[in-house]
C-alpha cells in the first residue's frame, strides 16, 4: 500500500498523532522500508491495530487467521503459490461463496481470478501478514501428508512394470492437482516458460515471467516421477522412455483462455527435466503501433510491408519476439485477395486463412523442402520460421526476385550484421541488394511497473558509468532528435529517468510486461551499392546511421526518457 495512502487512512482514523506519524513516514523513507512494516517493526502500532483500522476504512471485516483452523479442501482451492505471491487464503466456503483473507482490498485481478477457478463468489477480509505466514504453514502441513501419499509406492522399476506404475502415479489425484495449479498459475502470471528441473535432493520449479527465470516452487524429490509422468500423458509422450528427449504439447481450453504448452523432456543427471513453452492462442494480435515502434522505423515498416515482393528479415537472439513480429506484420497482410502460406518449426500461433506447415526434419520436411514445396501452391505472401542454411537462404532470395513477398527471421546481434551473414550463406550479392526491403532487428525490454514508477536523476557516478558503455553526447544528440527532450546541449544529470521501486503488482521487480527496442535498416540506393560493392559491416552500419536509422541502445534511451523502461534495462539487453 502507498504511503500516503496508509497515512490518509491512520489520519482520519486518529490512531496516532500526527507528530509520530510523520517521524515514522521520514524514517520509513530514510530506511528505504514499507510504512507498514516500519510501524509493526518499531512497535508504533500492533499488527492487528493496524490492519483492523485499514479493514475499517474500506468497510471489509477482519479477521486473525492464527485463531482460525481452515479445512485441507478450502486451503487448497486457492494454490499455495498464489497464496505465497499475491497474499490471499481461503478460509471458508460453502456451495455459492468462497471467503478471502488478503492484505491488499485493493487485488481485484486475483479474487476474480479465483472466482473464475472455483465458480465461487468470493467475500473479502483483511488479515495481517502473520496471519499468512500461519496459513501457509497450514498448508505446507498439508501438502507434506500429500506428498507422502503419492510417493507410498515406488515408481522406478527396471522391468515391465514401471510403465504400469508411472500411469498409476500420473492419475493420482494429488499429482493432477500439483501440475494444474502449475499450469493456471503459470497463465494467471503471464508466464512464458515453466522450468521443472530435478536436483539432487529435490525438484525446482522455475518461472520465466517478462524475461527473467524465478523460482517459485521447491517439491520434494519424491513428487518428480509422478509430476514428469503426469506431464507425458497430457502431451502424448511415451511415459516409458527416459533415455532420449521427447517434445510434444499441451492444450488447455477455458471460456477465459485457450493456452498451448509446447512441452520438451530432455534426459539430465538427477532425472528428466521438463520445459513447457506456454503460447496464448487466445491471445489477440497486436498491432504494428502496440509493439512499441518509433514513428520514423514503423512508417519505414508499413511502407515496405506493402511492396509487392522482396525480403522482411527480422533477426535477434532466441526469445526476442521476432515471432510475434512475423505475426503481426501476417495480421496485417490476411486478406481475402492473398495467399498465404507459412514453414515453421513449431507452429506456434493459428491464423485463420494462413496455410501453415510444420517442418519434420526426421521424414525429410525441412525448411528448404517445404519452402520448395510451397512454391508450386501458388502463394503471394511466404513465411519462412527460420533461415538456417544455404540452402533455404537462396531459395527465399530467389522467391523475392520472382515475385514473392517472404517474411524470415535471422539470428544476428544486430540488423546490419545480416547482410553479411547471408553473404556467408552464399546468397549472391546482387540477390542480396535487390531482394531484400527493410531488416529488423529487436530485443524485448521489460516496462517499468505504472503501480510504482518514480523519477530520479543520475549520479556522477552514473553517468561516468554510462559513458565508458555509451557515448552520453551521442546518447543526448540522440534524445534531441527523437523529441525527447528540447536541447541536446543540456546536462545529462539535469534530466529526469525512471525506474520502479516495486510493489505487490510487479511482485516487488519494479517491472510489469515487455515492449521491443528496434532497429529498422531499410535497404536503400546507398545501402544497396555497398552491398553489391562487399561493403564492411562497419561501411555499412555508418551509411545505415548516415540516413537515419535508430540502433536499439538509441531506442532504448529514447524509451527510458518517457518513462516506458529503465536505463538498467536497456544496458542489459544491449551491452556487447
Amino acid at each position: 500500500m502507498k504511503s500516503t495512502t496508509l497515512v490518509k487512512i491512520l489520519t482520519d482514523a486518529n490512531v496516532l498523532p500526527e507528530v509520530d506519524l510523520g517521524a515514522a513516514v521520514k524514517a520509513a523513507e530514510t530506511l528505504n522500508t514499507d510504512l507498514e512494516k516500519h510501524l509493526i517493526d518499531q512497535n508504533i502500532l500492533s499488527e492487528n491495530v493496524l490492519y483492523e483500522t485499514i479493514a475499517s476504512y474500506y468497510k471489509l471485516p477482519f479477521i486473525d487467521l492464527k485463531q482460525v483452523t481452515i479445512r485441507k479442501d478450502v486451503l487448497e482451492a486457492v494454490p499455495e503459490p498464489l497464496v505465497q505471491v499475491h497474499q490471499v487464503v481461503a478460509y471458508d466456503m460453502d456451495p455459492k461463496k468462497i471467503k478471502l483473507a488478503t492484505l491488499d482490498p485493493r487485488d481485484l485481478q486475483t479474487f476474480e481470478f479465483i472466482k473464475k477457478k472455483t465458480g465461487l463468489n468470493p467475500e473479502i477480509a483483511l488479515t495481517t501478514p502473520s496471519s499468512i505466514k500461519s496459513a501457509l504453514a497450514q498448508f505446507h502441513k498439508g501438502l507434506s501428508a500429500t506428498f507422502k501419499e503419492i510417493t507410498k509406492e515406488s515408481t522406478q522399476t527396471e522391468d515391465g512394470s514401471g510403465e504400469k506404475n508411472l500411469s498409476e502415479l500420473a492419475e493420482d489425484v494429488p499429482i493432477i492437482r500439483i501440475v494444474d495449479s502449475m499450469l493456471e498459475y503459470a497463465i494467471f502470471e503471464s508466464a512464458s516458460d515453466i522450468h521443472i528441473e530435478p536436483q539432487e535432493a529435490d525438484l525446482i520449479v522455475r518461472y520465466r515471467i517478462d524475461g527473467r527465470l524465478k523460482q517459485v516452487m521447491t517439491l520434494p524429490k519424491t513428487t518428480q516421477s509422478g509430476i514428469i509422468a503426469r506431464i507425458k500423458i497430457l502431451a502424448n509422450l511415451k511415459i516409458d522412455e527416459h533415455r532420449l528427449p521427447q517434445d510434444g504439447r499441451i492444450t488447455l481450453t477455458t471460456k477465459d483462455y485457450k493456452v498451448a504448452f509446447r512441452v520438451s523432456i530432455l534426459p539430465v543427471y538427477d532425472g528428466e527435466k521438463a520445459v513447457l513453452r506456454l503460447l496464448n492462442e487466445s491471445a489477440q494480435v497486436l498491432t504494428l503501433e502496440q509493439l512499441g515502434l518509433q514513428p520514423k522505423p514503423l512508417g519505414i515498416l508499413k511502407r515496405n510491408i506493402k511492396k509487392p515482393h522482396g525480403i522482411i528479415l527480422v533477426t535477434g537472439p532466441t526469445g526476442s519476439g521476432k515471432t510475434t513480429t512475423l505475426y503481426t506484420v501476417l495480421n496485417i497482410l490476411n486478406k481475402p485477395e492473398v495467399n498465404i502460406s507459412t514453414v515453421e518449426d513449431p507452429i506456434e500461433y493459428r491464423m485463420p486463412r494462413v496455410n501453415q506447415s510444420q517442418v519434420n526434419p526426421k521424414i525429410g520436411f525441412t525448411f528448404a523442402g517445404g519452402l520448395r514445396s510451397l512454391l508450386r501452391q501458388d502463394p503471394n505472401i511466404i513465411m519462412v520460421g527460420e533461415i538456417r542454411d544455404n540452402e533455404t537462404a537462396e531459395i527465399a532470395a530467389n522467391a523475392a526476385m520472382t515475385g514473392h513477398l517472404v517474411l524470415s527471421t535471422l539470428h544476428t546481434n544486430d540488423a546490419v550484421t545480416a547482410l553479411p551473414r547471408l553473404g556467408e550463406m552464399g546468397v549472391p550479392s546482387f540477390l542480396i541488394a535487390s531482394t531484400t526491403n527493410i531488416l529488423m532487428a529487436q530485443r524485448l525490454v521489460r516496462k517499468i511497473c505504472l503501480h510504482c514508477i518514480q523519477s530520479y536523476t543520475l549520479s556522477k557516478a552514473a553517468v561516468e558509468d554510462l559513458d565508458k558503455q555509451f557515448d552520453v553526447s551521442f546518447i543526448l544528440k540522440t534524445l534531441a532528435r527523437e523529441g525527447a527532450i528540447i536541447n541536446e546541449t543540456t546536462p545529462i544529470e539535469s534530466l529526469l529517468f525512471y525506474r520502479g521501486k516495486g510493489c505487490k503488482q510487479c511482485n516487488h521487480e519494479g517491472y510489469k510486461g515487455r515492449i521491443g527496442i528496434y532497429e529498422v535498416l531499410e535497404i536503400t540506393h546507398d545501402i544497396a551499392d555497398l552491398i553489391l560493392n562487399k561493403g564492411t559491416t562497419e561501411d555499412l552500419r555508418r551509411a545505415a546511421q548516415k540516413q537515419g536509422m535508430l540502433t536499439m541502445a538509441e531506442d532504448g534511451f529514447v524509451k527510458s526518457k518517457y518513462g516506458i523502461t529503465s536505463i538498467e534495462e536497456v544496458l542489459r539487453v544491449t551491452k556487447e
